[in-house]
């Protein structure tokens, strides 16, 4: 509420002067207003939410020791390196189809690599559910921004199957080769 001060002076004698008005503004009903405003926002607004990737993990009770054949021409084994690098190849790593090759993430890296094998799979195949299996093995070496990176790229280019496995010594000394393990 606004309210008018009339009251003037208590001079006596001299000059006689009009007398001054203060204002003076009352915000009690302005502060009254933004709590409730800043209570409305805090109850309406929603928080960021985490961003979190759905993985199947096996349960770690279960201890079965279930070995699954997949054929080593539609097989992809990525190996996780140092230095924000990959090594890739198709096959086993004891009979491989093709030359193990070292690549960088991103879209002219591994993911051009493996969007041509997953058509080239498929191709082979006739049969798109017999696509791509991706088997992607980190190393003691690599970083687990690494891992994040290539399940990006698992969910850009959508296999049927892949799976984090546990990488073996030949492996390692493939990547040890490549100067990949440091």
């Amino acid at each position: 509420m606004a309210e008018l001060d009339t009251s003037g002076g208590g001079k006596k004698g001299g000059k006689i002067r009009t007398k001054k008005m203060s204002t003076r503004v009352d915000l009690t009903a302005m502060v009254d207003l933004a709590f409730l405003l800043i209570t409305f926002f805090m109850l309406t607004t929603t928080l960021s939410k985490p961003q979190a990737m759905d993985i199947a993990m096996p349960d770690k009770e279960v201890k079965d020791e279930q070995q699954l054949t997949v054929a080593d021409n539609r097989t992809m084994t990525i190996l996780l390196g140092s230095g924000n690098r990959v090594e890739w190849y198709m096959g086993s790593v004891d009979k491989p189809l093709t030359p193990p090759q070292v690549d960088n993430y991103g879209r002219n890296g591994i993911r051009k690599a493996l969007l041509e094998k997953k058509k080239e799979v498929i191709a082979m195949t006739g049969d798109p559910a017999k696509s791509l299996i991706v088997l992607i093995k980190p190393s003691e070496k690599s970083k687990y921004r690494n891992l994040v990176d290539i399940l990006d790229e698992m969910a850009i280019i959508k296999p049927q199957t892949y799976a984090i496995v546990d990488i073996f010594e030949p492996e390692i000394e493939l990547l040890k080769r490549e100067g990949l393990y440091q």
